[in-house]
């Protein structure tokens, strides 16, 4: 895809992977929606603040409306709570789910029609690492990430035929404020998580992988789970 002169909507832009993705593709020649909950707090120069909350589909609906000229979707918006699966609260489990799998899809949807009607496009969906690896104090974000993972290679083969290529991006923890807690030196810069991750729409990659973490984890998956 051609990011020069495309059209862009980023949820979750307002703050880290987000606004460096908002940033780069500005500064590629693209022209930007930046959506999130609170629009006020977006600070990207150049950027088109847009209201849009995941969890309130009458806002995604309207977004879809305003950003009418959209050629990309980039579903970067998401929570994680650090919730096991089993021990963790059932509301929360269910917030990870609502928020990092029902809020991609909506929005998939809701721009899907928008973007074909545009001449076609893409969508990329920022997943993880965890995607695969699937840690018991991150279970609810696995879960949830890994039924991203399914909905991106199920969206990927019904869009094609519209004209729309689907990519995931998948990295490990990055130095953003959803892993303040995790130690420096096991965290990747997300601006060179966001370069790669442009980069890898403009080739037409269906599958990112930004980091070391996410190349190990994933040429692991052909092995036993005991030995994950």
């Amino acid at each position: 895809m051609d990011l020069k002169n495309s059209v862009a909507v980023v949820t979750g832009a307002n703050r880290g992977l987000g606004r460096h993705l908002t940033a780069q593709l500005l500064g590629r020649g693209a022209k930007v929606y930046a959506a999130a909950r609170r629009p006020q707090e977006v600070d990207v120069a150049g950027a088109v603040p847009l209201h849009l909350d995941l969890a309130d589909p009458g806002s995604v609906a309207a977004a879809a409306r305003v950003a009418s000229d959209v050629t990309l979707l980039v579903n970067n918006a998401g929570v994680a709570t650090g919730t096991p699966l089993i021990a963790g609260e059932e509301a929360t489990v269910r917030f990870e789910m609502e928020t990092n799998y029902f809020g991609p899809l909506l929005v998939t949807r809701a721009f899907a029609p928008v973007i074909e009607a545009n001449g076609g496009g893409a969508v990329l969906n920022v997943l993880s690492a965890l995607s695969w690896l699937h840690l018991p104090e991150h279970g609810a974000y696995s879960a949830a990430k890994a039924a991203a993972w399914a909905l991106t290679g199920a969206a990927r083969l019904e869009l094609a035929p519209r004209g729309i290529a689907v990519s995931a991006l998948h990295v490990g923890f990055m130095d953003t404020e959803m892993a303040a807690h995790v130690p420096a030196d096991r965290k990747t810069d997300p601006a060179s998580v966001a370069a790669q991750a442009l980069d890898g729409l403009e080739h037409g990659l269906p599958e990112i992988l930004a980091d070391e973490v996410s190349r190990r984890i994933k040429q692991g998956l052909a092995g036993s789970p005991a030995a994950a």
